[in-house]
This record gives structure tokens, C-alpha cells and sequence, in this order.
């Protein structure tokens, strides 16, 4: 069985140096095949424009290839030519081929390309043109994952209209795979769109390869996130069809986790490498994706500790075992200190920074007043603060720094906004109020030197195994954060001045503030919106909030997962909904409108009770994602 490893340089570009210093220890630890995923990470020399500021030279990844080569391992260029094209779409001159259109039918800004439009083919042959000399492993993946903006084009929608979905894709995948034959390559393409268009395999050409994906860990078989994590059986169809089979977990961690949850990662390889020997696989692929806010060095580790896979199969597969030799392997540590690292590693992962109810705090500060108050973010912010007085690798160190701050900072947030609304309960009581404004104030300068050590964190991180000339994203966080330190400084100051100010909404908390608790029980790809309606009757978004917390937990057709939400209201007398978009359903309960002094219960239904919003997942057949529509709202009565 072929294994193979992925570097998503379309996401984050790393320095050539570093990369190619990892070519030789890859190959050493029994890895064949390298997958690039490019977009606009490189200067195409067919597609001028494309290319973003901080793109790879053309000659600076035939460099890489070469240097792949010389070690052992082909290459697999990713060049999406569907879902996830946003990189062609950018420029103007490939606008025109986005399948979103306006109401005047002129191509959106964001999309993804249509099938059928006249010059669709036309890119593709350029890029195929450009990367087949660099497809040294005889293939060229295309993605095509995740499009789920099909038929919404007047071209894709007459067909689908004629033929039906399924055709309309495998028609599409057979004109890919004519270009690519052509070079004498083979086509690959994620597995995703086949879970969903089962129909559409009979009418694939059989000499594709097909890659399965799922990201958490699985006893059988892996599950379909948008059909509530049911379970599902690509590789019997496939096989049927004479198409391989790879299948493929991931290395690093998701959108705004710090570092990787290295227990679930391992745990997600290990399911994988079961299930790929189960069916008779051709090859697993340990993809990696958006590492732009990680300590890169750290995906090298998980990779080289699931390389004990293969290469100390009688050693097991324990995590902590798997992962000791990781970072034995990937840092060059002594075993005791390597086991020390992974033991730290894993204890991390029970503070993961996970989910899009912790990640908003990176965009505002105002939604974290919630009933149960700061006692899990100091139980967090301690933990780190006591683990990085140990001798740590720098990688995990760094990482750790950088997930301390963001635990200081959430310690923080959900003390302000506690004492905030406490201090307009006592307002009017000049020793309270002078005692919570010295507390807050206290609070505000340990905000501030955190901010200071998680710059250096950040920095660390980026400049390991990056350009130190440019920033990275973690740094633009901490600059969104300095300036609203700086904004809730200036409104500290003037509620010191003037008591009626305490009144008025801040970084930290609105003026009044909604507090709900939603139930995630059956997870799915779930948001829920608060919207208010204005006086001329529209409907406006407050806030919202997707329920992934991509975690093993959370990946599951039956969850326990009960987050509470806290959305500032400015007038508390225009009516406010609660709408559910994208797919599945939550629960809703214990909702109030409270501004610290007085508090509005929602009338609409008893506190406790779950009011469900939304409607189950399905369970099988197309699915029809669009995070802008509505699909069931709540309507709430204080």
C-alpha cells in the first residue's frame, strides 16, 4: 500500500529551505508519494495573474520536485478545478466562469466554477499543461470536493435539468479525465461528491483514483458529517467500478485551533490505516490543511509518529507511544525527552481551543457573558501557565505560549463582562462601583502583558519555518486584539469619569445583552443566527454562530454538546428571531434578555424547555448547503 503525505502550501506558504530539509526524512520514514496542494501558491506560467504576492516562483517548485525525486518520492500536484476556486475567480479575467450569478446574471465575486462554461476547459488545459511535468508520482488530483454551488448556473442548471445531478458531474469528471489521460496521467478527485451522488460512479472512467476523507476517528467505517455522521461504504462501489481506493485523515488541526489535538489526530490516522488494510486499499494519504496558525514543525511530528504505523507495526498503536516517536523522530529529542513532550502534548488536548463558540473571540469580545462565569478559562489559563515553566521543544513551547494567551485572554472576557453588568446592578453604590472599576482595570493590564507574551508566541511560531519578513495570521489576531484593548481603555477610563456611561455597550458586552443555551445533540453543519427586525419591517443579523466543534465527540450522530451564547442587543423592544441555516437542527433553551440590572425572560416558551430550530439531517442523497438561506426561525417574546 502506497502512503503519502500532503503539504497545503495553497493555504500557507512555507520557505523552500525548510521543505526540502524534510524531503530526506520523510523518505526515511517510509513514505512514498508527496501531494502538493497549489491554487494560487505558485506563478503558473499559462495563468498570469493567478499567482497571490506571496506565491513560489515557477523554478522554486520545479526545485522541490526535483529534490522529491532524488529521495524517492513522487509528486501529486492538487490543482482544484471545482469546489474551492475561488483562486481563479479573484481574477478578472476568470471571473466570468463562477456557476454564482447576480440577479442580472454577472458572475459573483466568490463561487466556484461552472462545468459548463465555454472557457472552463480551456483554464483546465492550462493548468494541466503547467503541472504535468511535475506529476512525477503519473498523477494529477483535481479535488472537486465540496462544490456544492452545482446548478446554480443557467448552463448547469438546463442540464441537470435533462440528465440529473449525477450525470451532470461524472460528465464532468470524463472531460477532465480525457485532458489528463492525454498526458499519459491519471486522475484523482476527493470522494466526497460520490458519498452524496452515489449514482454518479457507475459513470466514471474506472482508471481514476478516488480519496476518501473523513477526519475523526471511526470503528467501520467513516462517517458523512452532513448526513449527521452516519456512517457510509465508498470502497465496496468503487471497487465494483475498478476505481482505487486511497483513504485519507488529516495531520494537523482545523481553521483556528493553536496546535493539533494530537490524540484525536492519531487516533483518526489509526482508524484510517485499519480501515485502508481492511478493504484492500490502494494508499493513504495523511493530508494537512490551513497550518497557517500552527507551528508547521508540529504536523511534522504527527506525521512521523504515524509512520510507527509501518515502520514499529510490533510496538503498537498506543498515542502515546506513536506520538513519543514522533517527536523523537521529527525534532531529533532523546527518548526521555521526547516522552515527556508527548505526555504534555496529550494533556493539551483536554484544553483544546475547538469550535466556533471559542474561535468568535477572535472577531468580537461582546459575546462571552454567560451565566457560568470565568472559572473553566482560569482552570485553563493556569494549566498553561504551569506547564511552560517545564523544558518544553520550542515548536511546543510557542504553541503552548500562544494557547496560554488565548486562555488569558477568554479568562478575561468573561470576567469584564461579569463585572460590567454587575457594576449596573450598583451603579449608584459609589464603593462598589470604585471597587469593580479597580478590579477591571487590574484585570485589563494582565490582559495586556498576556497580549506582549503571545506576541512573542506568534512570532516564534511563524518565523520557525516561514519568511520572517512577513506576518502571520496569529499576528493579525493579537493586532485586532490590541485595538480593542485600546477602545475598551478609552470607555474604562470614561466610566471612571461618569457613572452613566456604565450603561452603554462596550467591547465586552452590549448594552443589552441576549443569553441562550444551544443544544447540539445531533450534529451536523448547523448555524444559527440571531437576527433583530429594524422599524422598516427588514430582517438584520446580530450575530452568528456555526456549531462545529470538530471533535471526536462532536462527530457523532448522538452528541451532548451544550454551549451557552451571548449576543449584544442595542434596543431591546425590536422584535429578535433566532434562524437556522445550513443543515440539521439544535435546541434552544434557557433564553433572556438581561442589561445587568434588569432582567427580560423570553415569553415565547419555558426557560428549560429546548425548542428545537431547524430539521433533522438527511440521512442519504444530495445535499444542498447554503449558509445564506433560512431554513426555520424561532421567534422570541421578552
Amino acid at each position: 500500500m502506497i502512503r503519502a503525505f500532503q503539504w497545503d502550501l495553497a493555504r500557507q506558504v512555507e520557505r523552500l529551505d525548510w521543505l526540502l530539509a524534510q524531503l530526506p526524512r520523510y523518505a526515511a520514514w517510509g513514505y512514498h508519494e508527496l501531494y502538493l496542494h497549489l491554487e494560487d501558491a505558485v506563478d503558473y506560467p499559462s495563468l498570469p495573474g493567478v499567482a497571490r504576492a506571496d506565491a513560489y516562483a515557477w523554478r522554486d517548485l520545479e526545485k522541490l520536485v526535483a529534490a522529491a525525486g532524488r529521495v524517492g518520492l513522487g509528486v501529486v500536484p492538487i490543482v482544484n478545478l471545482l469546489g474551492h476556486t475561488q483562486y481563479l475567480i479573484k481574477t478578472p479575467a476568470w471571473r466570468d466562469l463562477n456557476e454564482l450569478r447576480a440577479p442580472d446574471g454577472s458572475p459573483l465575486p466568490v463561487g466556484q466554477i461552472c462545468p459548463l462554461h465555454p472557457r472552463t476547459l480551456a483554464v483546465a488545459e492550462k493548468l494541466v499543461h503547467d503541472v504535468a511535468p511535475l506529476c512525477t508520482a503519473g498523477k494529477l488530483h483535481v479535488g472537486l470536493d465540496e462544490s456544492f454551488h452545482l446548478g446554480k448556473h443557467p448552463l448547469s442548471r438546463a442540464e441537470i435539468t435533462e440528465v440529473g445531478l449525477a450525470t451532470h458531474f461524472a460528465r464532468y469528471v470524463q472531460r477532465l479525465h480525457a485532458h489528463v489521460a492525454a498526458r499519459d496521467l491519471r486522475l484523482g478527485m476527493w470522494a466526497d461528491m460520490l458519498v452524496m451522488l452515489p449514482e454518479a460512479i457507475p459513470q466514471l472512467p474506472p482508471d481514476i483514483v478516488a480519496y476518501d476523507w473523513y477526519y475523526h476517528a471511526f470503528a467501520q467505517q467513516p462517517h458523512f458529517e452532513l448526513y449527521n455522521f452516519y456512517g457510509y461504504d465508498l470502497a465496496t462501489p468503487l471497487r465494483a467500478r475498478g476505481i482505487e481506493y486511497w483513504g485519507c485523515p488529516m495531520n494537523g488541526a482545523f481553521r483556528y485551533e493553536p496546535l493539533p489535538t494530537f490524540g484525536e489526530r492519531l487516533a483518526n490516522i489509526t482508524s484510517w490505516w485499519r480501515h485502508t488494510q481492511r478493504v484492500g486499499a490502494a494508499g493513504m494519504l495523511i493530508t494537512s490543511w490551513e497550518s497557517y496558525r500552527l507551528a508547521q514543525e508540529l504536523c511534522t511530528v504527527v506525521d512521523a509518529a504515524a509512520a510507527g504505523l509501518w515502520l514499529n507495526p510490533e510496538r503498537g498503536d498506543d498515542h502515546a507511544g506513536l506520538l513519543a516517536r514522533g517527536f523523537q523522530r521529527a525534532l531529533d529529542l532523546p527518548p526521555a525527552a521526547a516522552r515527556a513532550a508527548a505526555r504534555t502534548a496529550l494533556a493539551g488536548d483536554e484544553r483544546a481551543f475547538a469550535g466556533y463558540a471559542r474561535w468568535e473571540m477572535h472577531e468580537r469580545w461582546d459575546t462571552q457573558a454567560h451565566r457560568t462565569g470565568p472559572a473553566p478559562a482560569e482552570r485553563e489559563a493556569a494549566f498553561f501557565r504551569r506547564t511552560l515553566t517545564r523544558p518544553l521543544p520550542e515548536p511546543l513551547a510557542a504553541s503552548f505560549a500562544w494557547r496560554g494567551y488565548l486562555a488569558e485572554r477568554e479568562e478575561f472576557l468573561r470576567h469584564a463582562a461579569r463585572l460590567v453588568l454587575r457594576l449596573r446592578r450598583h451603579r449608584d453604590d459609589p464603593e462598589r462601583r470604585t471597587a469593580g472599576l479597580a478590579e477591571l482595570a487590574t484585570r485589563t493590564t494582565t490582559l495586556a502583558l498576556a497580549l506582549r507574551s503571545g506576541r512573542r508566541a506568534a512570532r516564534t511560531m511563524w518565523c520557525r519555518t516561514r519568511d520572517p519578513a512577513r506576518h502571520g495570521q496569529n499576528e493579525t489576531i493579537l493586532n485586532s486584539d490590541a485595538a480593542r484593548l485600546r477602545r475598551w481603555r478609552t470607555w474604562l477610563r470614561a466610566a471612571e469619569r461618569d457613572p452613566r456611561r456604565i450603561d452603554t455597550a462596550c467591547e465586552v458586552v452590549g448594552r443589552w445583552q441576549l443569553q441562550l443555551t444551544v443544544h447540539n445533540d445531533r450534529p451536523a453543519l448547523q448555524c444559527v443566527v440571531v437576527q433583530q427586525q429594524a422599524t422598516d419591517g427588514t430582517w438584520h443579523d446580530l450575530a452568528r454562530r456555526y456549531t462545529l466543534e470538530f471533535r471526536t465527540a462532536a462527530a457523532r450522530p448522538r452528541a451532548r454538546i451544550a454551549r451557552e451564547w451571548s449576543v449584544p442587543v442595542e434596543d431591546p423592544d425590536l422584535p429578535v428571531r433566532l434562524t437556522l441555516r445550513g443543515v440539521g437542527e439544535v435546541g434552544i433553551s434557557h433564553v433572556q434578555l438581561t442589561s445587568g440590572h434588569t432582567t427580560r425572560p423570553n415569553r415565547a416558551w419555558p426557560t428549560r424547555v429546548r425548542q428545537r430550530l431547524g430539521t433533522p439531517a438527511p440521512h442519504s442523497g444530495w445535499v444542498a448547503f447554503d449558509a445564506t438561506e433560512n431554513r426555520h426561525h424561532l421567534d422570541l417574546a421578552f
